[in-house]
Parts: C-alpha cells; sequence; structure tokens
C-alpha cells in the first residue's frame, strides 16, 4: 500500500506524488515494487534488502541513492515463539525522493504519523525526517519493553504460587524477545553516529540527535536490565525446580531403604537353614515383628539425621 505524504508545513495525505514529498509504502504488492523500481529507478537489490526480516542496520550508497535499514520494534501473537521482535525499515532518498518500505503493518509508524498530524508542523527536510524515525523508535522500544516487563511480573506471580511449565516456557519467550531487542538497539545506535558525519546536520538536527541518542540509550539499559532480571528469575526458579527433585529422590531412596531393610530381614528368617523359629508355632508372627522391627529402627536413623 502507498500513501504520499506533503511534508512541508504539516502532515497531509495527497492523491500523487509530488516533489520532495513522502512516500509512505506499507507491506509492499507486486505493483508496488514495480512502481518503486520503474518509475523512480531505485537500485533493484534495495527491496529485497528490506524485506529480509534477518537484515542488520545499516546504510549505503548506489548511483546516488541513500539507502538506510532501521531496526523497529513488532508485535506478532503473545503465543508465538518470539512475541516481541524487531524488523527492518528501510528509507530510500534521492534529491527530491523520500520513501520508505517496511514489510509490515507496525503501531509504530501507525502511530509516527498520527502523531506529526497532531503536531501540525511537517519536517524541514528529509534529514529531519530520519531522525525522527530514528526518535520514534526508540520511544517504542521503551513502551514495548514496559509490555515486557509486566509480562515478567505476572509469569512471576504465577510461579510464586506454582511452577508450571507455562510460566517457564514463556519467560524463556520474553529472553529471547529481549534478545532481539538489544541487538537491534545496539545497530540502531552504531548507524545514528555514522549518519551523523554522513548527512548534513544543522544545530536543530542535532538537538533532535541528542534526543535520540537519550531515548536510545535509555531502551538499552531498560533492556540490559531486564535481560539480567529475566535471566536471574530463571536460575532462580531452575534452583527451585532441581532442588524440588532433589528432595523427591531424596525421600524416595529412605523409603526404599526403609522398607529393604525389612525384606532383608524377612528373606534371612525365610531361607531354608535353621534358625530357631522354623518349629515355632509363631514363627512367621516373630518374623514380621523383627522386620517391621528393623524398618521401623531404620526410620528413626533416617528421622534423626533428617533423611526424610
Amino acid at each position: 500500500m502507498r500513501t504520499y505524504w506533503n511534508i512541508e508545513k504539516s502532515l497531509k495525505a495527497i492523491n500523487e506524488w509530488q516533489p520532495n514529498c513522502w512516500i509512505q509504502v506499507t507491506c509492499p504488492s507486486e505493483d508496488d515494487q514495480r512502481e518503486l523500481e520503474e518509475r523512480f529507478k531505485i537500485p533493484d537489490y534495495f527491496l529485497p534488502d528490506i524485506s529480509d526480516t534477518d537484515e542488520r542496520a545499516r546504510y549505503e550508497y548506489d548511483d546516488g541513492w541513500m539507502l538506510i535499514i532501521l531496526r523497529i520494534p513488532f508485535v506478532k501473537e503473545i503465543r508465538s515463539r518470539t512475541p516481541y521482535t524487531t524488523v527492518p525499515l528501510g528509507i530510500i532518498h534521492k534529491r527530491d525522493v523520500t520513501i520508505t518500505v517496511c514489510y509490515y503493518e507496525t503501531n509504530m509508524m501507525i502511530d509516527f504519523v498520527s502523531y506529526q498530524q497532531k503536531r501540525g508542523v511537517g519536517f524541514t527536510d528529509y534529514v529531519d525526517m530520519i531522525f525522527r524515525l530514528f526518535l520514534s523508535s526508540a520511544v517504542w522500544y521503551l513502551k514495548r519493553l514496559k509490555q515486557i516487563n509486566s509480562l515478567i511480573e505476572k509469569a512471576k506471580h504465577n510461579l510464586d504460587h506454582e511452577v508450571n511449565n507455562a510460566s517457564l516456557i514463556g519467560l524463556s519467550r520474553l529472553q529471547d524477545s529481549l534478545t532481539y531487542f538489544i541487538t537491534s538497539i545496539r545497530g540502531n545506535e552504531n548507524l545514528l553516529q555514522k549518519l551523523k558525519f554522513k548527512l548534513q546536520v544543522d544545530e536543530l538536527d542535532a538537538d533532535l540527535i541528542e534526543d535520540v541518542n537519550i531515548e536510545m540509550s535509555q531502551a538499552r539499559e531498560t533492556t540490559n536490565i531486564y535481560s539480567d532480571i529475566l535471566e536471574s528469575t530463571m536460575d532462580t526458579y531452575s534452583s527451585i525446580i532441581n532442588n524440588n527433585i532433589n528432595n523427591v529422590m531424596r525421600t524416595l531412596t529412605s523409603a526404599s531403604i526403609i522398607m529393604m531393610s525389612g525384606t532383608f530381614i524377612a528373606s534371612l528368617l525365610g531361607m531354608n537353614v535353621p534358625n530357631g523359629l522354623e518349629h515355632s508355632h509363631i514363627g512367621f508372627i516373630n518374623a514380621l515383628i523383627i522386620s517391621f522391627a528393623v524398618s521401623l529402627l531404620c526410620w528413626f536413623i533416617m528421622k534423626f539425621k533428617r533423611l526424610i
């Protein structure tokens, strides 16, 4: 889907392309891709690179065209293997053509457009727009991190009442999401540092970059904190599970020893050798009493040693 935006005074949708407008392409169809490649003559490998979900944050130049790939947060289904992940957002620019391409419909881009319309102010130039996209991505990383923290606290609350596989699997999935986040945020930070020297930055852009740096640093530090907390939580519950297993095995072993001692005495007395009980009419009862007494003695000894 293609949307053309006039960005000079305020963000307004227009019906067709005009010089210096913003072309927003979301979930591009074959017609959208053909339009971009044939009408604007962008390099043919730009779109495949942007569509690659594993593409790292980077920039490059080709025949006057500039490609910037930014990693932005994206939410899948909560029950998926990695509910929170990141996807590439491509920014393509040459002279009076500025295009953003994302193969996923993200809340960040919807909010970005809505926020700029509420501001009632357009972008001073394409550089201003690029850095505002960086700022928006940092803000949305922080929003998603708050949601992840809420899920972590909910899982911890459930585990406090009962250690179950569902909560542990949920924590493991969130750990994967945080790994994606920290990798993408670091890539965006490195990209931002390079763009500061590659793009024509004025005083207003410098202030905006400083805001982006602050938000990016906060997002990175918050991700590290949540990752450390989650790792510590997983280790704690893993230790609890191992301790519970050890207690169960110790109890079962003790019970086996107690039962084995009585069985051993009964086996000795039941052997076909003289033992003084073979002619007694209460020999069987005596054997049971001796076996029970030995088992009871073993139980007292283990209880005293706190083995059960």
